[in-house]
């Protein structure tokens, strides 16, 4: 009966278009039992119909989005996490706290504009942000937190090689889960599937470092370094592998290693960090770097006057994630934490990151100077199902490469 209804109503409303493009009807005049006066009720029994049928449509979405809600909250309850239906509730608990304290590792720069930008957002938080750099300061902080001592902070950095350490003292809140339903606005695949409970909102990749009045070609994929004409300190290699263990997800194990060894018989200048290496690049000492980080590389750049440091993209590039973040269970200002994970996934945030790391954003963030970097390039990127593993590649590398000292 519906259906006839709804036929004729729309029959009617046909008629009705036609009828309505005549601008001398006047429908205060419209007789009643007259051809205009029959139109005008099958046009308003069609609007009705299909208003009726949207608002029923939208019921049905509103209620299985509910049930769904319902589901995964249950769900992440049963597992021990926490999860808040609403954003408002997230909101209200961090007004109530108004305060919140960040130990992350980002660029000073970047970390300030970040700490303004949220203020702004968020000015009933008070944030104190602090930087945390260096194998040494990452250790004093795990000891800290297995001690009970690092009660002042609510946002950690659980870096990848001491991943598994942090874990048992982070909060069990459902990242994932309340990204999936929209309750916080984070991309989730920043987002550690297995842990639910870090993300990760920067993406680092690597790329080789070159005077350009020393090398030419330029080599365009990793097997061109292991050619004739870069034997014999021609390149640079950092001792700390990191560029080379992310050509794992690309390549496998067996071919990386197989790599690894053919570029150690290349007998590269053995380094630590690129930023060192940079100014014998540039003064000729050293024609080339295969590794560095692309955002050190960019930021070199602006300081380098000669215009000789340049870089190339090798194929697949190397690509790992960054300042990965998390809250601490013991975090006195869990919701405001939350509001910061959620900022720090905006697009607001990723723009910044490009403009003070310099160029530093997640390759999620698209239009980011990262996801322009790598657009139409083959890419070997280390995700969350790699990222426990980077480690014990890089451990792997070292041993094939013979244990090499760093040279001054």
């Amino acid at each position: 009966m519906v259906c006839l209804n709804v036929r004729s109503a729309v029959d009617g409303l046909l008629e009705f278009r036609v009828l309505w493009s005549k601008p001398a009807i006047c429908w205060n005049a419209v007789k009643p039992g007259s051809k205009e006066a029959n139109l005008k009720i099958k046009a308003g029994t069609f609007f009705f119909v299909v208003l009726n049928m949207l608002l029923l449509a939208c019921e049905v979405v509103r209620a299985a989005s509910v049930a769904a809600m319902q589901k995964a909250r249950q769900e992440a309850q049963s597992k021990n996490y926490v999860f808040f239906s609403h954003h408002d509730e997230i909101v209200a608990g961090a007004k109530k706290e108004g305060k919140l304290r960040i130990l992350v590792n980002m660029e000073v720069a970047t970390l300030k504009a970040a700490s303004k930008a949220f203020n702004q957002k968020y000015p009933f938080i008070n944030l104190q942000a602090q930087e945390i750099t260096g194998v040494d300061q990452v250790q004093r902080n795990i000891l800290e937190i297995k001690s009970g001592r690092a009660k002042e902070y609510d946002v950690v950095f659980p870096v990848t090689d001491f991943y598994s350490e942090y874990l048992p003292y982070l909060w069990k809140v459902d990242l994932l889960g309340m990204a999936e339903h929209g309750v916080l606005q984070i991309n989730t695949a920043m987002i550690d599937p297995k842990n639910r409970n870090i993300a990760a909102f920067y993406t680092r990749l690597q790329v080789t470092a070159y005077n350009k009045d020393l090398v030419n070609p330029v080599p365009k994929v990793w097997e061109d370094i292991l050619k004739p004409e870069f034997k014999g300190k021609k390149f640079a290699a950092d001792i700390r592998p990191t560029e080379i263990a992310l050509l794992v997800p690309a390549w496998g194990l067996e071919k990386t290693l197989d790599f690894a060894r053919k570029l150690a018989a290349q007998q590269p200048v053995w380094v630590r960090g690129g930023s060192r290496t940079f100014p014998a690049i540039i003064a000729g000492e050293i024609p080339m770097m295969v590794g560095p980080n692309f955002h050190t590389v960019k930021r070199a750049q602006t300081k380098d006057r000669t215009g000789l440091l340049q870089y190339v993209a090798l194929e697949p590039v190397p690509m790992r994630m960054h300042s990965e973040q998390a809250i601490l269970t013991s975090a006195e200002n869990p919701h405001a934490a939350l509001l910061w994970m959620e900022w720090m996934a905006s697009a607001e945030s990723q723009k910044l990151a490009d403009e003070h790391e310099p160029l530093g954003s997640s390759h999620y963030f698209r239009g980011g100077a990262v996801e322009q970097e790598i657009r139409g390039k083959k890419i070997s990127w280390a995700s969350w199902e790699h990222h426990h593993n980077i480690e014990a590649w890089q451990a792997k590398i070292f041993e094939v490469y013979g244990f090499p000292k760093a040279e001054k």
